[in-house]
């Protein structure tokens, strides 16, 4: 009984004698033995059938068969039907495999037994004998049926599959002169069997200049065909998994349309590779025009470039006079079906990218868009910028080493102190025989050369300058920004102290509605009926006096600063039975024998407690028996973290209270307490007084709480104060928040970029309650170029686009929380909508410049999202600064404030992107990197935590979190 070895190998071969004993040496260099070999001589009019009978006569593992299918396709079916292995494989007669082929791919069946097939990666072996890097399809593992409904992922020999399930699905279509192989395999995962992989390229494909896959003709009707079946049932399948049986589904991959366009833009491609030009743009209609696509189209022409030109990646941008005219003729061709030309920019750029990054710049490679060059750092030559030319990748050498790689936008010559610029900066400077003197020379000279490549950008500075004068001056003045509370002041003279807080007027807007509540709930608290002898401490500007003083027979108000005291005289004129004074009531003796003291807000101003204590029994004194003190102070966080408080770094209203409870001939009489505040009367005690159970009435406020007061609050509690971190937490990285609008409701497309107010403020407060505190663009900056440490817990938050509702809804949100944000304003459309979002619903209206001029007076700070929102990847450099330039301006113009950073549109980059941005005046810049911002970051390049509207409250604390560490 003959054996049955445990796998099959059908080798086609049809005048072949070049290339078939490579492929039938690589079966006998085999690690294993169990196999036989089926070599199917079809039609061949050379040496093939000798060679095949010299191997036939050598091992008896070889078998051959003749063939009058003139077709791989019917070659190996031929070749299967006598084949006796469990395993199947087809081997072209120019291919070969690793010696460990057989091995390897046998062991991972075995971990699988439930696998219809294993496969493995290939590479790709030139008639010059050089190889393409490695080739593996992870997706066919995952999801092979979908992915065979879309592509052929998979070289031919690179397969192991289950002999038995070919035979039951027929083999290979006949009627198929191309793509019949991803028409069986397409069939073969149609069953929903498993595929392992085998993650080495262990498969060798020969490519010839004479290959029938070079037909793109043939290639594009038959893939047509084989692609229409994957998104259709195939009665040739006739127990498909149930999931399959009605064809791929367009949810998980690209269309069928679009699947074929794909393949079409390889098949373009490779003809653009041979030097032809046969462009169909209908059939390329359907290759998504979208950004996130643009380096995956420049991957497939890639692709397709080294079949068609036979060329390896290293070859390619050297041989770019032979396809690169057909080629770009190709990518323009692709911006008009998209109507969109920055699109098709977009994509040679990133295919020049992947040329210049695989090429060693041994001679100058002039590509359509980009020049590749070596410099010697040494003795550096002006370089001029050929027509069409606006980017430049260069190798720093020095000796014949390559120092260092740069690449940047270009508006013109590169004059030999811009290249010793570059090297400076690219460190090179230090190792070449160029002086310190000469680089920084290099970096201070002017632009002389109106042709050099700063000469251009000095004329585009000097145009987006004249933009910005002849726009409309603005109707307004720009609003003073926030001053530093003077709660910060550490002056030691208590006096001059409360002068300085009271040159302004009114520093704590007394008239406001909560002050003034206030007030009523202390005329409230007062004893009944007519008071006799009242003493005012801290009378300020006299507000509170001049309510209080027709409940008393004789007032006599005092302030520490002669300033208030004067504009208190003033407000109180026409009150005869008031009296003002300067007095220091810590420091002086208090006037005695009152009926009333009232003390408000002022006790938290004392040095400590003992102070405090000191001044309580002065209280004391100053009182007659059985007369009243009346105190009014918010609570703060410090007396107890654990409630709503003010936070601010003294002792608040319960330690004072507790105070002057424990204070000998003081007891608490009434107290009216709110969240934020409580109003205590304490009665001296006469000489045979009875302390009674004080009267305590909890009551809501009404009043609204402006911003100035909001700010200072921490709801519910803090589980850290920002002082205390301040004091004792140092940490490498911060996160940047990044977000876009704060609305309730908007196009359903856009609702991960919008989070609700409600959402928002609940942020706000976690932030605000953990003892984050917000810091800009320019102090993070700063901390890097100093490697400074961060103190406490900063937060960056940043807004992309400008919409007016962060006007509306953030920034009242962010300044009730003491936070300050930066948002980064599209300045040719300030005032305008956010047109670039109109394909997903209306769009969104933005702040005018009128808003934004507001909003920096009040403390927001503003820079630069470019001008017109276009991803950059898709401008040209010219426009690229012309847009960083303008913006900048403009932005500077609306906020009266130096602009130094910019946050690219659509989070997208390119490499021109930095060096072009600071030549423009920036220092700062955020990409396309995720994650937290720290010390060792390129501060042009800093990465966001992008915070999405469809994520909860406990997604955004753990992402917060996780940079604390």
């Amino acid at each position: 009984m003959a054996h049955n070895p445990l796998v099959s190998i059908v080798v086609p071969a049809h005048n072949a004698e070049a290339t078939l004993a490579r492929a039938l040496d690589c079966l006998l260099d085999q690690d294993i033995a169990d196999w036989e070999a089926i070599i199917v001589d079809d039609s061949s009019t050379d040496r093939t059938p000798a060679i095949i009978a010299g191997y036939v006569e050598r091992d008896a593992r070889f078998r051959t068969l003749s063939s009058c299918a003139r077709s791989a396709a019917g070659a190996r079916n031929s070749g299967f039907s006598t084949a006796r292995g469990q395993w199947l494989m087809f081997l072209d007669a120019d291919d070969w495999v690793d010696a460990s082929f057989l091995a390897k791919m046998l062991a991972a069946l075995k971990t699988a037994p439930d696998a219809v097939a294993a496969y493995c990666g290939s590479r790709r072996v030139m008639p010059d004998g050089e190889l393409t890097p490695s080739s593996i399809s992870t997706e066919v593992a995952i999801e092979p049926f979908e992915t065979f409904a879309r592509r052929c992922a998979i070289r031919t020999h690179a397969l192991l599959v289950d002999r038995k399930t070919i035979v039951e699905l027929g083999g290979f279509d006949v009627s198929l002169r191309t793509c019949e192989d991803w028409d069986l395999w397409q069939r073969l995962a149609r069953l929903g069997k498993r595929w392992v992989m085998v993650d080495e390229p262990l498969a060798f494909h020969r490519v010839s200049p004479n290959s029938l896959s070079r037909n793109s003709t043939q290639m594009l009707a038959d893939a047509a065909i084989v692609i229409v079946r994957g998104f259709s049932p195939d009665p040739r399948v006739e127990h498909p998994a149930s999931v399959h049986a009605n064809g791929a589904i367009d949810a998980n991959g690209c269309s069928a349309a679009e699947a074929l366009a794909w393949f079409a833009l390889w098949n373009a491609a490779s003809d653009c590779g041979r030097g032809a030009c046969s462009i169909d743009a209908q059939s390329l209609r359907a290759v998504p025009a979208a950004r996130k696509w643009a380096r995956e189209i420049a991957r497939v022409v890639f692709d397709g470039l080294m079949a068609g030109s036979l060329s390896v990646p290293a070859q390619l941008a050297a041989r770019w006079d032979r396809f690169g005219g057909p080629l770009t003729e190709l990518i323009v061709e692709l911006g008009r079906v998209w109507d969109d030309p920055a699109a098709g920019r977009r994509v040679q750029y990133h295919l020049e990218q992947m040329l210049l990054d695989s090429d060693d710049l041994a001679a100058p490679r002039r590509l359509t868009r980009t020049l590749g060059i070596r410099v010697d750092v040494g003795n550096p030559a002006s370089t001029d910028l050929p027509e069409g030319i606006d980017r430049i990748y260069a190798y720093l050498m020095m000796d014949g080493r390559i120092e260092a790689r740069v690449q940047f936008g270009a508006l013109g010559k590169v004059t030999r102190n811009h290249w010793i610029e570059l090297a400076s900066q690219s460190g090179v400077a230090d190792k070449s025989n160029m002086s310190e003197a000469e680089a920084s020379l290099s970096m201070a000279e002017p632009p002389s050369d109106p042709d050099s490549h700063f000469g251009k950008l000095a004329r585009l500075a000097a145009e987006a300058q004249e933009l910005v004068r002849s726009s409309a001056e603005p109707a307004e003045p720009f609003a003073a920004p926030r001053r530093k509370p003077a709660a910060d002041d550490n002056g030691t003279d208590r006096t001059s102290f409360w002068n300085r807080r009271f040159a302004t007027e009114d520093p704590w807007n007394y008239r406001s509605p909560y002050e003034q509540e206030k007030y009523e709930r202390q005329l409230e608290i007062l004893p009944a009926g007519l008071i006799g002898r009242a003493l005012e401490l801290a009378c300020a500007e006299g507000h509170f006096t001049r309510q209080l003083a027709p409940r008393v027979g004789h007032l006599t108000a005092t302030d520490i600063s002669s300033v208030a005291v004067e504009r208190a005289r003033a407000r109180c004129s026409g009150q005869p039975n008031v009296d003002f004074g300067v007095l220091d009531f810590s420091a002086e003796t208090l006037p005695g024998k009152m009926d009333l003291i009232v003390c408000s807000e002022v006790l938290y101003y004392l040095d400590d407690l003992a102070e405090l204590r000191r001044i309580a029994k002065k209280f004391v004194e100053a009182l007659k028996p059985g007369g009243s003190l009346v105190s009014a102070h918010a609570f703060v966080l410090r007396d107890n973290v654990e409630r709503t408080g003010f936070d601010w770094n003294t002792f608040g209203a319960q330690a004072i209270s507790e105070t002057l409870a424990a204070t000998e001939g003081l007891f608490l009489e009434r107290s009216i307490q709110t969240e934020l505040y409580r109003i205590d009367r304490f009665r001296r005690l006469s000489r045979d007084g009875v302390a009674t159970a004080p009267v305590i009435d909890h009551v809501p406020i009404h009043a609204p709480i402006g911003v100035g007061v909001a700010r200072n609050i921490v709801w519910g509690g803090a589980r850290a104060l920002r002082r205390d971190v301040a004091r004792s937490e140092r940490r490498q990285h911060v996160p940047v928040l990044m977000y876009h609008g704060i609305a309730d409701d908007g196009p359903a497309a856009l609702a991960r970029f919008r989070l609700t107010p409600a959402a928002f403020d609940r942020q706000m407060a976690w932030l605000r309650a953990n003892g984050f505190h917000a810091i800009t663009s320019e102090e993070l900056g700063w901390s890097i170029a100093n490697r400074e440490p961060f103190v406490g817990r900063p937060v960056l938050i940043t807004f992309d686009d400008g919409f007016q509702n962060f006007a509306d809804h953030a920034w009242p949100i962010l300044r009730a929380n003491d936070l300050t944000a930066e948002v980064f304003l599209v300045t040719d459309l300030v005032g305008e909508s956010a047109r670039w979002d109109i394909d997903s619903g209306p769009p969104t209206q933005l702040m005018d410049a009128g808003t934004v001029r507001r909003l920096a007076g009040e403390g927001a700070f503003f820079g630069s999202h470019l001008a017109t929102h276009r991803a950059i990847d898709g401008l040209s450099s010219s426009d690229l600064a012309a847009e960083l330039l303008r913006s900048r301006m403009f932005v500077e113009r609306w906020t009266g404030r130096p602009t130094t950073a910019f946050a690219a549109p659509f989070s997208v980059t390119d490499r021109r992107l930095g060096r072009l941005a600071k030549e423009c005046g920036y220092r700062i810049g955020f990409g396309g990197k995720h994650g937290p911002a720290g010390l060792d970051c390129d501060p042009i390049d800093l990465p966001r935590i992008e915070v999405r509207g469809d994520r909860s409250l406990d997604d955004f604390v753990a992402r917060v979190e996780a940079v604390l560490g």
